[in-house]
């Protein structure tokens, strides 16, 4: 697969050589090192935005109705998960799905960005034992940030540092390393791991979930032909 991010022209040249019938979608897509998947998702935004589906803001905003509309429509069988993307413009499948996942969750979608309730800015100390709870909802629910700053009452920032600093460097990583002196609650190292099975645990859980959906999800496509 590509090792380097592939230019807006890159992308609409590819996409025109397939239309043009210079090589088929897996032919293409291997010479750009893109997997054939990455390449009919490209195709598929093109034929709904035109060119703009690669030029355009990376982060798009999508509105709360549209959102709503999408998935209402797929459910009631008005097309394929390509079907949609391309009739409101959706970048990807997995954006889809994953406002499908919240629908079925009884989760309200939101406008993305700054929909919904105010991001809190104010962060408070934490202490350990907090921080790996933090950690473990934000990863039980998508790292959801907001939400997890929401429950948590801390700063949206906290809730992404916890979670980045934990993925990057483990459970010793959400310590409070500040002062001179080593804190005298330091943890054993049977208390280090019950941390981290904690955090596991949710991640395996997240795993499982996610992985049920899109097989539920693949198995409606495969009905619908």
């Amino acid at each position: 697969m590509s090792k380097r991010k592939l230019s807006a022209e890159e992308k609409i040249t590819a996409v025109n050589l397939y239309l043009n019938g210079k090589g088929s979608q897996r032919q293409i897509a291997v010479s750009y090192g893109i997997s054939q998947a990455s390449f009919q998702q490209w195709l598929c935004n093109y034929e709904a935005m035109g060119a703009d589906a690669f030029t355009l803001e990376r982060y798009k905003n999508y509105p709360k109705k549209l959102k709503q509309q999408a998935v209402l429509d797929y459910l009631s069988g008005q097309g394929s998960q390509n079907d949609i993307c391309k009739k409101y413009g959706i970048r990807s499948k997995s954006k889809l799905q994953k406002w499908i996942k919240q629908y079925n969750g009884h989760e309200e979608l939101k406008s993305s960005r700054t929909g919904g309730n105010p991001i809190m800015t104010k962060g408070r100390k934490t202490t350990f034992e907090e921080r790996v709870e933090i950690v473990q909802y934000c990863i039980a629910h998508d790292h959801n940030y907001a939400g997890t700053s929401e429950k948590y009452q801390v700063s949206y920032q906290q809730a992404r540092n916890y979670t980045v600093k934990y993925e990057a460097g483990g459970v010793e990583a959400l310590r409070d390393k500040r002062g001179k002196r080593k804190e005298p609650g330091d943890m054993s190292e049977l208390e280090k791991l019950r941390a981290e099975v904690k955090i596991l645990r949710a991640e395996k859980e997240r795993a499982e979930m996610e992985a049920s959906f899109l097989k539920k999800l693949e198995e409606i496509e495969r009905r619908r032909g």
